[in-house]
């Protein structure tokens, strides 16, 4: 499952922050921030797909109506701190979170689902709680689509500079005229259209620039006194740590709007001189992956400002976030890779896992239509999916859906239904096992199969009850609670014991 292949990448990832902190044993690694001599040209050849837009080359009605969407989603108490879990141990996140985006999309981080809150789409009709929140959805949508068309401008004009780059002899000192077009990506790329690009290219680009959803961020550096130390290059206090961002189409970029309730007092700042960067002023920090040869950067971001991480940056360079003094705000543009993650994916799963049940009406009660050992298979592992993957995701996280819209109410309703029916289909296979007319080489084949996902399936619902029951979260429905008290618990490995006390398996 997702879960063993999330805890592998972690292990690996222990190992080479290990690696790098014991080759740098008490020393820090260097880094630039624009008042350093080379930081441009640092920028141009180590971190060129990084881009940053000043919040003077946006549309004034963008920056009003986003920034008042901020600020009813804190009024109405809508951004909630996850709990996330990194190598079996669960962490509250520093930063505040609420997911926006395409109807029945979800998003999953560090073990830990996300449900989106929708934001108005053709075809779709959202209850939401209060009129301000409707409005507050219709803006990120807005700059959802803004970014969506900058992202394709800047893709097409960073392709246009590297072959520009490769035909042209190279220049050493460009890099003042660099900062400048850079920083004017609004207005460089608006007279830079290409007038021609191939079929092929517009489709991979739309592909890698459709932003499907929204991770909205809020972090309030004062009430947060405890914040990690950034350990590479002494940049100060993160409020998000180095990382890759997680579950995205591959290449596709992550746009960020930016914005601090108030700016930091610039009369006093300036009487102060800093070596590295300013801690008062929140940074986007970003470095290669794994590398202590290259200098990282550290770059300033005013209110309103976005940046760009296109193409294949995500995943060639990590970043961190480093806190300022005042609270901030930010909205997280992504592709999010949803082939198993919408709600009309694992609706058809169940869907599929159910055509195995007799359900007719001359029945006096449902029985399997299949024994096949793919059929088994295809159900438990869906049964699985289902639970723990969905449901339990769901329900750990409350009521806080529910602070802005009721949309996934009736869904999650439907999926609890169809999980019962799996239940029930378990029991039926358990049940079939237990008769004497079975050819042994034939149930212990089918045993086999099931087996493992009774074990796994187990496994998950001691740790979703530790986590529940250790956190004191008991917003869970009551078929879902019931089924991880320890007499259920038990009754599972029970069954398929008495299963296998007639037959022989296979060790």
């Amino acid at each position: 499952m997702e879960k063993k292949r999330g805890r592998g990448g972690e292990g690996e990832k222990d190992a080479k922050k290990r690696k790098l902190l014991d080759e740098l044993g008490e020393s820090r690694l260097p880094y630039l921030t624009p008042k350093d001599d080379g930081f441009h040209q640092l920028w141009k050849t180590k971190y060129s797909k990084l881009i940053l837009k000043n919040a003077e080359m946006i549309p004034k009605d963008i920056h009003k109506e986003v920034q008042e969407a901020f600020l009813t989603f804190r009024k109405h108490a809508c951004f909630f701190q996850d709990l996330i879990r990194i190598k079996g141990k669960d962490f509250v996140t520093p930063v505040s979170r609420i997911l926006i985006g395409n109807p029945g999309c979800t998003y999953k981080y560090l073990n830990t689902r996300l449900f989106t809150v929708p934001w108005p789409v053709e075809g779709y009709e959202i209850n939401y709680t209060h009129p301000k929140i409707s409005e507050a959805c219709k803006a990120l949508i807005k700059l959802n689509d803004y970014l969506h068309g900058d992202t394709v401008l800047a893709l097409q004009e960073h392709s246009l500079t590297e072959t520009k780059e490769m035909e042209d002899p190279p220049v050493t000192d460009r890099h003042r005229d660099y900062a400048t077009s850079i920083t004017g990506m609004g207005s460089a790329l608006g007279d830079q259209r290409p007038s021609h690009v191939p079929k092929n290219d517009c489709t991979d680009l739309k592909g890698r620039t459709s932003y499907n959803l929204t991770l909205l961020n809020y972090m309030d550096p004062q009430q947060m006194p405890f914040l990690k130390q950034e350990p590479y290059y002494g940049m100060g206090k993160m409020a998000v740590s180095w990382h890759h961002d997680e579950n995205l189409v591959e290449r596709s970029t992550v746009a960020v709007y930016s914005y601090c309730c108030e700016e930091p007092d610039v009369d006093n700042l300036e009487k102060k001189t800093w070596n590295g960067r300013d801690p008062a002023i929140w940074h986007v920090a970003l470095k290669v992956a794994w590398d202590i040869k290259t200098p990282g950067l550290a770059i300033p971001l005013r209110q309103g400002d976005c940046y760009f991480m296109l193409d294949d940056l995500n995943m060639t360079h990590q970043h961190c976030v480093l806190a300022g003094q005042k609270p901030r705000f930010s909205s997280t543009h992504r592709v999010a890779e949803c082939s198993q993650g919408t709600l009309t994916y694992i609706m058809g799963q169940c869907n599929a896992a159910l055509e195995n049940l007799q359900t007719d009406a001359d029945l006096k009660c449902p029985s399997l239509k299949s024994l096949d050992v793919r059929d088994i298979k295809r159900v438990e592992d869906t049964h699985n999916e289902v639970e723990f993957e969905w449901l339990r995701q769901f329900w750990f996280q409350g009521k806080r859906y529910r602070k802005c819209t009721d949309w996934w109410d009736e869904p999650m309703s439907a999926l609890e239904g169809k999980w019962k029916q799996m239940e029930v289909m378990t029991s039926l296979l358990l049940c079939e096992f237990r008769k004497e007319e079975q050819m042994d080489e034939q149930r212990n084949e089918q045993i086999g199969c099931l087996l493992p996902l009774l074990v796994e399936r187990q496994e998950l619902r001691q740790e979703w009850l530790t986590r529940c029951f250790g956190l004191h979260l008991p917003e869970v429905p009551a078929a879902l609670a019931n089924d991880i008290g320890t007499e259920v618990q038990n009754t599972w490995q029970t069954r398929v014991w008495e299963a296998l006390q007639n037959t022989t398996y296979p060790r």
